[in-house]
């Protein structure tokens, strides 16, 4: 079993910026896709970003160039640092992994999810 733990979320003004953090535990391993994923009320959930191997990274058309996604090994944790957001961000921000290392932006190719955390961004 994978757990992962969310945090970093939180409000800010148009064009801000916020780090998200996602700490794995339990029976980890340096193999598989990590990523992000957000639902916005009233909508499903989309894909944001992912990471796996040796980081490679894919991200959804809305978020890149301002968004970055990014792994510590040693510390079993996945970052995505966002910059430049717009109200269009708000959502909750959800962690998900997966085990086996082909990477996919569909939500429910992922068995392990975090609890979300709350992203709101103002204008």
């Amino acid at each position: 079993q994978v757990r992962l733990l969310e945090s970093g979320g939180g409000s800010v003004q148009a064009g801000g910026s916020l780090r998200l953090s996602c700490a794995a535990s339990g029976r980890t391993s340096s193999s598989g896709v990590t990523g992000w994923f957000r639902q916005a009320p009233g909508k499903e959930r989309e894909f944001v970003a992912i990471t796996w191997g040796s980081g490679s990274t894919s991200y959804a058309d809305s978020v890149k160039g301002r968004f970055t996604i990014s792994r510590d090994g040693a510390k079993n944790t996945v970052y995505l640092q966002m910059n430049s957001l717009k109200p269009e961000d708000t959502a909750v921000y959800y962690c998900a992994a997966r085990r086996i290392t082909i990477p996919h932006t569909h939500a429910g190719a992922y068995e392990y999810w975090g609890q979300g955390t709350q992203v709101t961004v103002s204008s």
